[in-house]
């Protein structure tokens, strides 16, 4: 019998036995009783708390997503925190995921178990409302439960510092180190939900709180005056996609002064199995299936769509023959950038200390358009967390003033109010684009060709692999072990220019499992296991003379590198 076999068989027996497991749970492990492959799957190691916290499948087991596995890695939060802080408190909100509300509670619970007061959303709200919730409090930390995109099968836990970004890997190892020395459920501190509210350590948070937030995204608002003379001939169709974003989205809409705004009905109710949508994720156009039709009976001028927990924001709009086309993550921050810059620049309110914030593997169209402008382009690595520690920086240095920030997989901020990518104003401000230049008789398409005019033909792709369980995460390791070893000499009838291995520690970042290959000509691509799903993602960018130049170099790119991956994926599988 292998370690991992033998572990599971263990931990399995222990959960059976144990006191602290409700009989609900102990009948859904009785019935996986003699699957051994199920049960080394539920128990082979712990759900692993990451920089951003837990993510995982929901059920019984250690590697599920349970109200004891979010249960333990709330007692190792409570004590980092009591350990780090004075009177701590932590802002805890949810989306519509299943156990979504049961997660947030046990959350709440076991932190007020150990003195910890726990601000709670009554019910379902964005995570960049969260975040703008742990400043607006001064907390010491905050809790999102959700699984972002995810298949309904997957919740998470969130977890964030009193900045309101995600914490940093620092801290999170410091929880881990608390969450590792809890020997037992035994451990987990709890008060039921009545002691909790007795003692003041439940505070249940609302509407007070939702005005404060679309007060703190309207402010950001560009040219609220052209909004409101242009909305009656501007039509916005929206859909949040069964999650969290109608509600923020529509309200700030109205805030600003749009009036043709329509919610895809279908999809205008919270439920967490999203059952018009293969999967609740505005990065793919069958999501926008529904909306589309809707969009082109009413000739509206622009859809959005928002995820479960309203951080991500995809948009589509009209191209030059009138269908609807559905923009990328670097498309729609491009637009947003340039518009942003171009309406502060003509309202003089752009400062000469500007910056804008990317990922490493996000187009450089944006950077190439804020430096038009005279901004300074930064790049972090991917995960907003690190967007919102440079906010940080330079809200103590001064140094430079946040304008925007954002990442391909679809995730945008302006402001300054939270410390996460925030769908509600990347929704009004890719509307309110869509609007002003509409006044100007220019789609959004229009301005974005005017921009490639201007910048470059910037076009860029995505694979992915998922591959799950013990023996996937073994080949997604072996891939890139792989690539370290054998950096390739060309791609694409391309040669690399440069190879950079960011789990070095480069460019004064933290050190990450990524691997990016730099080409002579300015393409790109770009090799990283995913945090928070068992997948391995590749990018790809390139900079072409026209379109069909750009797509030509990007397929050439994309089918030599994935040739090889998916040559090392079927070796290991045979």
């Amino acid at each position: 019998m292998l370690a991992t076999d033998h572990r599971s068989q263990e931990m399995y027996s222990i959960w059976l036995n144990d006191p602290h497991i409700d009989a609900a749970t102990k009948q859904e492990l009785q019935a996986i009783a003699g699957q051994d492959k199920e049960i080394v799957d539920r128990f082979y190691t712990e759900l692993q708390f990451g920089t951003g916290g837990l993510r995982g499948v929901i059920g019984a087991g250690t590697n599920r997503m349970n109200v004891y596995t979010v249960g333990k890695a709330t007692q190792g939060l409570a004590q980092y925190l009591n350990a780090a802080t004075d009177l701590p408190s932590v802002a805890i909100a949810y989306d519509s995921r299943h156990f979504s509300p049961e997660f947030a509670l046990e959350a709440a619970l076991v932190l007020a178990g150990n003195g910890v007061k726990a601000y709670v959303y009554e019910s379902l709200r964005p995570t960049p409302q969260l975040s703008f919730t742990v400043r607006q409090l001064q907390a010491s930390a905050g809790i999102v439960v959700t699984a972002s995109h995810n298949p309904p099968e997957y919740n998470g836990y969130k977890v964030y510092g009193a900045d309101g970004a995600q914490i940093n890997p620092d801290t999170a190892d410091q929880v881990i180190g608390e969450i590792r020395g809890i020997a037992s459920l035994a451990d987990v501190k709890r008060l039921t939900r009545e002691e909790a509210e007795a003692q003041g350590l439940l505070v249940w948070l609302g509407k007070e709180m939702d005005e404060a937030y679309i007060s703190a995204v309207a402010a950001v608002s560009q040219n609220p005056d052209v909004i409101r003379e242009t909305s009656n001939n501007f039509r916005v169709l929206f859909t949040p996609l069964h999650g969290s974003g109608n509600l923020p989205v529509r309200h700030v809409l109205e805030r600003i002064g749009f009036s043709q705004v329509r919610v895809v009905a279908e999809q205008e109710q919270p439920d967490g199995s999203f059952p018009t949508v293969k999967s609740p994720n505005p990065e793919e156009r069958e999501a926008f299936a529904i909306a589309i039709e809707q969009a082109q009976a009413w000739d509206a001028d622009i859809i959005m769509g928002t995820d479960p927990d309203a951080d991500r924001m995809g948009a589509v709009v009209k191209d030059g023959t009138g269908q609807y086309v559905v923009l990328t993550g670097n498309q729609s921050g491009a637009l947003m950038v340039h518009y942003v810059l171009d309406a502060m620049k003509k309202n003089n309110t752009l400062p000469s200390n500007g910056a804008v914030i990317k990922t490493i593997v996000t187009s450089e169209l944006g950077a190439s358009i804020a430096e038009s402008f005279g901004m300074t382009v930064l790049n972090t690595l991917t995960g907003f967390k690190y967007i919102g520690e440079k906010m940080t920086q330079f809200d103590e240095t001064g140094e430079h003033t946040f304008l925007f920030g954002y990442e391909e997989s679809y995730g945008y901020l302006a402001g300054n109010y939270a410390r996460d990518k925030d769908a509600v104003i990347g929704a009004m401000l890719i509307a309110e684009a869509g609007a002003y230049y509409k006044a100007q008789g220019k789609t959004l398409y229009d301005v974005l060709q005017e921009l490639y005019v201007e910048h470059g033909y910037y076009l860029e792709g995505l694979q992915s692999r998922t591959l799950k369980g013990v023996e996937g995460v073994a080949v997604i390791q072996g891939i890139m072990e792989d690539w370290r070893a054998n950096v390739p000499t060309e791609a694409g009838g391309i040669a690399v220019a440069k190879a950079e291995d960011y789990a070095l520690g480069l460019y004064d970042l933290p050190k990450e499992n990524v691997l990016k290959f730099h080409l002579a000509d300015g393409s790109w691509f770009c090799l990283r296991p995913s945090g928070t799903e068992p997948k391995i993602k590749m990018y790809f960018a390139v900079k072409g003379t026209d379109n069909a130049d750009a797509q030509a170099r990007l397929e050439r790119v994309t089918n030599d590198v994935m040739a090889r991956i998916d040559a090392f994926v079927a070796a290991r599988s045979e």
